[in-house]
């Protein structure tokens, strides 16, 4: 059975970050996460992402570099995570309770969902970067 990726964008704009509140499931709502989705079959990660954040958030996006590396989610799934830059369009939650904006210093104190906590000392390095 061919293993199941789920991508998730990492928008910096002025050296902040764009997460986004769940809705569903139960026990993952009100957390917060990267935005993103499943790669359909056949997809490339980064048409997937793209698809996905224009879906969820309403804006076009051009999809950079990894972030960290693989995040399994079950023993099928795993979850992998690539900067944005925003092309155009409003950000709008079509699919989440809310969107924030976050320096650095508050990715440790935000309730994320698991499997996106590994990626915060990358998505540090990278937030650091946008703004060198």
């Amino acid at each position: 059975m061919p293993n199941l990726i789920v991508v998730a964008g990492a928008l910096i704009e002025d050296g902040a970050l764009l997460v986004a509140q769940r809705n569903r499931p139960p026990e993952l709502a009100g957390l917060w996460e990267l935005p993103g989705g499943k790669v359909a079959p056949g997809e490339s990660d980064e048409s997937a992402l793209a698809r996905e954040l224009h879906e969820e958030l309403g804006v076009h996006v051009t999809v950079g570099n990894r972030i960290g590396g693989d995040v399994a989610l079950s023993a099928t799934t795993s979850l992998r995570a690539y900067v944005v830059v925003r092309a155009g369009g409003e950000l709008t939650p079509h699919d989440h309770r809310a969107l924030r904006w976050v320096r650095a210093g508050d990715l440790d104190g935000l309730r994320w969902v698991p499997a996106d906590r590994a990626w915060l000392p990358d998505l540090a390095r990278a937030m650091a970067d946008e703004l060198a």
